[in-house]
C-alpha cells in the first residue's frame, strides 16, 4: 500500500512539474526578440533581417532590427535600451566584441537570452559563428583561379577589406593568401577598407587614378564589390581582362553578373537568410524552455557562387 502512495505522489508531483512547465511558457505575442546589424547599408544585413522577421512571423512574436551604422557607441547604446526595456533576448553582430561583454553579462542576469551572429561575443547564449579566414579564402580561390586562368598569374589587383573592423581583417587575410597561393606573381597595387558601396566606389576610383590598367578588384563584401564594379565600369575599366570577386551572394551582386558583358565574375554565399532565421529559432527555444548550461555553438555555412553558374539558374538563391 506504501508503495502504490509513493508511486501516485511520483506521478503528482510530475504532472505538477509539467503544468507548471507549461504555465511558465510565453505567450509568443508578449515575446520580443532584438537585433543589431553591423550597417544595413550592406545587402547581406538586409538578407539577415528579412531571415528574422521570416521567423518572427512564422512564431508569431515580435522583432525589433536596428542599424549600428558601423559605430560601436550606437550598437551599444542600442542594445542598452533593449535590455532596459525587458527584451526577452538580444542578438547582434558585433562591430567589437570585447564592447558588448559587460552589457551581455548583464542582460543574462536579467534573464534575458543573447545571441550573436557571424562574429562572435565570448559570453552569449547562442554564438552562431563563422570561419573569417577560410571564408576569405574562399573568395580569393576563385579570384586567384580566374587570374591563373585569364591571365597566366599576371597583372594588378586590389583588395577592398574591412580591415576597420578588428573581427573581420582575418577574411581579407584569408583572401589575399589564397590569390597569392595560386598566383605568386600577381601584383597587390592596394589593400584598403571598403565595407559599403560608396566606400568601394572610392577605393576603386583611388586605385585606378594610379593604376588604369587595374585587372581586379576582389572585395570581402559584396557591399564592396558593388562599388568597385561600378568604379570600374565608370573608368572603362571593362573587358575579358578585368574582373570583380566579392562575398555575400546579395541580390545585388547576383543581378550584376548578369548584365550583358559584365566583369563581375564570382562571389561566396555565406546564407545571410539562414543565420537570421535560425538564430530566432533556436533563441525562441531557450526564451521558453531556459537558457543552457553552455552556449549552443552552430556555424554559417559557405560556398563559392560562379557567374556561370548564376546566369545559367544552377545556382538558387535561398
Amino acid at each position: 500500500m506504501k508503495l502504490k502512495n509513493l508511486a501516485c505522489a511520483v506521478m503528482c508531483v510530475a504532472a505538477l512539474g509539467a503544468a507548471t512547465s507549461a504555465n511558465a511558457a510565453k505567450d509568443p505575442k508578449d515575446i520580443k526578440i532584438g537585433y543589431s546589424a553591423m550597417q544595413l547599408a550592406n545587402p547581406w544585413y538586409v538578407a539577415v533581417r528579412n531571415g528574422i522577421n521570416a521567423a518572427c512571423e512564422e512564431l508569431g512574436i515580435q522583432c525589433v532590427v536596428l542599424d549600428a551604422q558601423n559605430r560601436v557607441d550606437k550598437q551599444l547604446s542600442d542594445l542598452e535600451n533593449m535590455v532596459a526595456d525587458k527584451f526577452d533576448a538580444i542578438d547582434a553582430t558585433p562591430i567589437d566584441p570585447n564592447a558588448l561583454e559587460g552589457l551581455y553579462a548583464q542582460a543574462q542576469k536579467n534573464g534575458i537570452i543573447t545571441g550573436s551572429l557571424a562574429q562572435i561575443i565570448k559570453n552569449s547564449n547562442l554564438e552562431y559563428g563563422m570561419d573569417e579566414y577560410q571564408y576569405g579564402y574562399v573568395i580569393g580561390k576563385q579570384a586567384g583561379e580566374w587570374a591563373q586562368k585569364t591571365l597566366k598569374c599576371k597583372g594588378k589587383v586590389v583588395l577592398v577589406t574591412q580591415d576597420n573592423i578588428e573581427a573581420t581583417i582575418r577574411r581579407g587575410d584569408g583572401m589575399q593568401e589564397a590569390i597569392k597561393e595560386i598566383c605568386p606573381d600577381i601584383e597587390i597595387v592596394g589593400r584598403q577598407a571598403g565595407a559599403n558601396p560608396e566606400l568601394g566606389m572610392k577605393v576603386v576610383e583611388s586605385i585606378l587614378q594610379q593604376h588604369p590598367d587595374l585587372n581586379m578588384a576582389v572585395s570581402v563584401t559584396d557591399a564592396g564589390g558593388v562599388g568597385a564594379y561600378q568604379a570600374m565600369v565608370a573608368n572603362n575599366a571593362v573587358g575579358p581582362d578585368r574582373a570583380v570577386f566579392s562575398g555575400d551572394a546579395t541580390p545585388e551582386a547576383l543581378a550584376l553578373m548578369k548584365e550583358p558583358d559584365s566583369i563581375y565574375r564570382g562571389t561566396a554565399d555565406l546564407y545571410p537568410f539562414k543565420g537570421g532565421y535560425e538564430s530566432v529559432k533556436i533563441m525562441y527555444d531557450m526564451i521558453q524552455n531556459g537558457a543552457p548550461a553552455e552556449p549552443v555553438v552552430k556555424q554559417l555555412p559557405y560556398g563559392p557562387v560562379s557567374q556561370e553558374d548564376v546566369v545559367s539558374g544552377k545556382y538558387k538563391t535561398e
